[in-house]
């Protein structure tokens, strides 16, 4: 059987037109909901101003003062987030990094008290922040160990290493907060440079090394890879279980340097320090535009996140709204954050489970 090549013509060229309009279509369905965050982000700035302004008479956004606040508010659950971000694209999630950054906390409070009168305050802030992160990396360890040797899912794995880094922290703490004697070490927690504080640059700083290293770097696109598909990833040739250690290690790292400088804010060390900011740190990588599923997900998305909460946080308190609001705006964030993922991947022909 044959086709002539005027109907062959009319088969293939009639179609593209349409063809290219849905792809186009398809395209910028698509960038919306990657930009999702910042589109949340914009919609909450615009809904506190117009507040702001038709109550007070005041602006919102256009005060240095809020927006520094709002900055502040965002560093907890921001750093939580980096390392959250890199387990989620893998596929996974980290439920122990709230008590891990309360240990941290701890440890770093306890160790500058104990070593300044005989080396000194920026010496001891030093040896503190060091002590503090690695004894942060040893559930990292555990968490790697049991998701990539044993097969722990990790919603599990983590989950009991959140019990047993809970129990820790309040162990060195002895139940209650633990005071730091060193102003060299507030001063890192609450100066400034240039009216900009301190904590503020050295997570600005901590951001732009952790999107280097995911969107860069050869460890980064194995996240990816192992993410999207696991078996692909290990016909490539990717060691899975060193790089879920790897990545497990990476997590709690950041959770380390999350209670440091909460200790450094507060000059003092607290075990629940990071309780409250698990929701916060995994809702922020949700509404950044990574998918539960695995295998998508941005530094930048995640820093829009956090400030989405932390716009929400601090836009309630600004209009004298009960605070309690805050957690049910920030689940329904999530919601409608989860629902995009879940229509993108449909719109895209992704596996969505039924």
């Amino acid at each position: 059987m044959t086709t002539s090549k005027a109907g062959v013509s009319a088969v293939d060229t009639h179609p593209k037109p349409q063809a290219d309009h849905a792809d186009r279509a398809k395209t910028v369905v698509q960038r919306i909901a990657d930009l999702r965050a910042w589109l949340f982000l914009l919609a909450l700035i615009l809904v506190f101003e117009a507040w702001a302004r038709f109550d007070f008479g005041g602006t919102f956004i256009f005060n240095p003062f809020n927006v520094q606040s709002i900055a502040i508010f965002a560093v907890a659950p921001l750093l939580l987030a980096m390392g959250q971000t890199f387990v989620i694209i893998s596929g996974g999630i980290d439920l122990s990094l709230g008590f891990i950054m309360g240990l941290a906390a701890v440890v770093a409070a306890h160790v500058i008290n104990a070593v300044t009168p005989s080396l000194g305050m920026p010496v001891a802030v030093l040896l503190g922040f060091l002590i503090a992160v690695l004894v942060a990396g040893i559930p990292g360890v555990i968490n790697g160990l049991l998701v990539s040797r044993l097969r722990v899912p990790p919603f599990i794995g983590t989950l009991g290493m959140f019990g047993v880094a809970r129990g820790v922290a309040f162990l060195l703490a002895g139940g209650t907060t633990v005071p730091v004697n060193n102003s060299f070490f507030a001063l890192i927690g609450n100066g400034r440079v240039l009216g900009v504080p301190y904590i503020i640059i050295i997570t600005a700083v901590f951001v732009l090394i952790m999107h280097y290293v995911l969107s860069q770097t050869r460890f980064g696109q194995h996240n990816y890879a192992i993410g999207a598909n696991v078996q692909a990833a290990r016909r490539a040739g990717i060691d899975i279980k060193s790089h879920l250690l790897r990545l497990y290690i990476l997590s709690a790292g950041c959770a380390g340097l999350a209670g440091v400088l909460y200790s450094a804010r507060f000059n003092a060390g607290a075990a629940q320090a990071g309780e409250p900011l698990l929701l916060d740190c995994v809702a922020a990588v949700v509404i950044g535009g990574a998918s539960l599923f695995g295998g998508s997900g941005t530094i930048l998305g995640t820093v829009a996140g956090a400030f989405v909460i932390a716009v929400i946080q601090y836009g309630l308190v600004f209009v004298n709204v009960e605070p309690f609001w805050q957690f049910i705006s920030v689940g329904v964030v999530i919601i409608i954050s989860v629902l995009i993922d879940q229509a993108q991947r449909r719109f895209s022909g992704g596996r969505v489970d039924e």
